[in-house]
């Protein structure tokens, strides 16, 4: 059983941060979970808005069986009561979602919390209340979530790294032509969604996106 300290301290040296789409993926969530897995990837964040909360529940425990076995970090978004209930890492909070505070007091101490921030000012906010990580989001304009606000940027991405001393993912409209300015940028993480979920051989995108990442820190 791996410790809190432990779980928490492996958002620090992540790559690929993978997560579901069901309205998205050809072949299934489960597939591309095990897919992600297969490829190597350290943490998986299970996003569901259309299905309800027994079928969510059925495939959070899923999802958190495969994650259990191959050291992976699971985490769901938004949903608290899926998260407790399937006995997840952590979860992933919006600014709409339940306010960091109270999420604490549910989850306890030990639970990873992430927080989405669309700025220098709500990312300072999250590092100051306590969160675990977050995503910064969108970097580039996303169809993948149609509210997800307007784009920051890579001056955003700077901005944070500059800034900010707790773990960050960049997401939104990353792709294989615009990654490794996301990385110049000061990235570490990213998370990448219909680029790697739409396509026929998600264990590959999985793997060439790791590959790219790593690649690009190995070599500065």
């Amino acid at each position: 059983m791996k410790t809190a300290k432990y779980k928490k301290d492996l958002l620090k040296v992540i790559d690929l941060y993978f997560i579901t789409d069901s309205s998205l993926s050809i072949k299934g969530v489960m597939v591309d979970v095990k897919c992600a897995i297969k490829a190597g990837v350290k943490i998986i964040q299970y996003r569901e808005k259309e299905k309800s909360t027994r079928q969510m529940l059925q495939e959070a425990n899923k999802i958190k069986t495969m994650c259990r076995k191959n050291n992976v970090l699971f985490i769901v978004n938004d949903e608290i009561d899926i998260a407790l209930a399937a006995g997840a890492d952590g979860v992933h909070l919006g600014n709409d979602d339940m306010p960091y505070e109270i999420a604490r007091k549910l989850l306890g101490k030990d639970k990873i919390i992430g927080l989405t921030v669309h700025n220098l000012e709500e990312a300072m906010q999250a590092q100051e209340a306590g969160a675990d990580y977050i995503g910064v989001s969108p970097v580039f304009e996303t169809k993948t979530k149609p509210d997800a606000g307007i784009p920051g940027g890579l001056n955003l991405i700077m901005e944070i790294k500059s800034n900010i001393k707790i773990p960050f993912v960049a997401i939104g409209g990353i792709n294989e032509n615009n990654i490794k300015s996301v990385l110049a940028a000061g990235a570490k993480s990213a998370a990448i969604i219909s680029a790697i979920v739409t396509k026929s051989d998600v264990e590959r995108e999985c793997r060439k996106f790791r590959d790219i990442i790593l690649t690009y820190h190995d070599e500065i």
